[in-house]
């Protein structure tokens, strides 16, 4: 256990210092800058379903944010 709370901190030291380094935006990856990828979806479902006080605000977040899916299955944000 002690050795994965070292990990943890070594890697949000390196996430602080990488911020810091690139002004605190993101640079665009390689390929599309402008798509989204289905892991970033994921990943920012998790986040807003962790964040929301309830099934309806996370319902409405997801909608805002364009991380719901229309009638082709796929979120308007991966378009």
């Amino acid at each position: 256990m002690y050795g994965s709370l070292d990990v943890r901190k070594f890697l949000g030291q390196q996430e602080e210092e990488s911020m810091r380094s690139s002004g605190g935006v993101p640079a665009p990856r390689a390929g599309e800058p402008g798509r989204v990828s289905p892991e970033q979806v994921h990943r920012a479902r998790l986040a807003v379903a962790r964040s929301a006080d309830n099934a309806e605000d996370c319902k409405l977040l997801l909608d805002m944010l364009g991380l719901t899916p229309d009638e082709d299955g796929e979120p308007p944000v991966a378009r």
